[in-house]
């Protein structure tokens, strides 16, 4: 493996800025959905949810060709390329006058910024492997959830003061400067003598090879599932606070505030995992999480209370949720790829375009399900967390 051209601190904190462009993408918009059915005249409150549900296919769809490609061309080209296709449907977007048109700019835009996503990781695994790649994820995760802690606040200053196509100006100036910091700062991970020529047979030779390997097949099931739950909340969160609990201006404080909370636990996971092993915490996290989203379920049904009266309640859940995200999804990554790191930027792509476009199975029903309760958001992620549990714990356990 090759040695990172950046000290390591600066290293992690470039990985997690391009991971964050997805972030900023997907989070910064949710203030602007009740704004966005009212411009675009949309009869159904809830089919403004489609705005991130589009943006998120397009980056499960778009990992499909940026790993393969940056395999072939090398890390930074693919990934200056994506940001460049996201810039210009950035362009399109500000001007869509109908949904249909949004939602198709709005795929395009996840299909550019899925190469910041996929070839990032093919980038760490280029350089790191095993409970080292799984601590540069968790620390990396760590930063990275500052940005969609204060993703939903700015969305909301900038719609309150420019409007809210104004939102994807912020994109625009946010993914230059990853672009800028990576082509000035970071070498090339990927030199010429280790590319592999971009032909059907390699592809699908890599493609079969993924899908026959069954403990990445499983740590990318359960990564999907994981997705879904945190994809459903995301869809859901604004009219749950506007709706359900009378906060929808103060929707991104309380959001912030979540996301920073639960921000620790990447530092946790990179604490723990060399001692603990990566599927451990994993297991430990999914199972509480279906535990404790079961008994929030019950509460909510039977307690003869308003929901308003609970609100403390829903917001320890929302802590719990994201915390297992953060505590989780860079091992389930690192535990996925860990097979594949010849292979890496394809199986990157493959992972990745799986377990998200998998997760949007999940997560748009849950999302449309919203009837003005709690319910179908916290029931969702019951079944989640509790079938992702029982698919880890029937993986071979990992070794050291």
């Amino acid at each position: 493996m090759s040695k990172p051209s950046l000290p390591f601190a600066e290293f992690v904190a470039l990985i997690a800025i391009l991971f964050s462009l997805i972030a900023f993408g997907t989070d910064a918009m949710l203030p602007a959905f009740p704004d966005i059915a009212r411009d675009l005249n949309l009869s159904d409150a809830n089919r403004a949810q489609l705005v991130l549900s589009s943006f998120v296919l397009g980056t499960g769809v778009g990992q499909l060709f940026s790993g393969p490609l940056s395999d072939t061309l090398g890390r930074k080209p693919v990934i200056a390329g994506g940001i460049a296709l996201f810039i210009v449907a950035c362009l399109w977007a500000y001007i869509a006058d109908s949904l249909s048109t949004m939602l198709l700019a709005r795929f395009i835009q996840g299909l550019g910024i899925s190469a910041p996503r996929t070839v990032t990781l093919a980038m760490v695994r280029d350089l790191f492997a095993g409970r080292m790649m799984a601590r540069v994820m968790s620390i990396a995760m760590a930063i990275f959830v500052l940005v969609p802690a204060v993703a939903p606040a700015v969305g909301q200053v900038i719609a309150t003061a420019f409007g809210w196509r104004a939102i994807y100006v912020a994109f625009i100036l946010f993914s230059l400067i990853g672009l800028t910091w990576l082509w000035l700062r970071q070498g090339e991970t990927h030199p010429p003598e280790q590319r592999r020529a971009l032909n059907l047979r390699s592809y699908f030779a890599a493609l079969t090879e993924v899908l026959s390997t069954r403990s990445t097949m499983t740590y990318t099931a359960v990564l999907s599932l994981g997705l879904g739950a945190l994809f459903a909340y995301l869809s859901s969160a604004q009219q749950v606070f506007a709706q359900v609990f009378q906060r929808g201006e103060s929707f991104p404080a309380y959001f912030a505030a979540i996301a920073l909370i639960s921000g620790s636990a990447g530092f946790v996971n990179a604490a723990l995992v060399v001692r603990l092993g990566m599927q451990r915490i994993a297991r430990f996290s999914f199972g509480t999480l279906a535990i404790l989203s079961a008994t929030v379920a019950i509460i909510f049904y039977v307690a003869p209370v308003p929901p308003q009266d609970m609100f403390p309640l829903f917001l320890l859940w929302s802590v719990a949720g994201f915390f297992s995200a953060g505590l989780t999804f860079g091992n389930l990554n690192a535990l996925a790829m860990e097979p594949m790191g010849h292979i890496a930027g394809m199986a990157s792509a493959i992972v990745g375009a799986t377990a998200t476009v998998f997760a949007m199975v999940f997560a748009v029903p849950i999302g449309l399900a919203f009837n003005g309760t709690v319910l179908p958001l916290v029931l969702g992620s019951c079944a989640t967390a509790a079938l992702a549990f029982l698919l880890i714990s029937r993986a071979t356990p990992h070794a050291p």
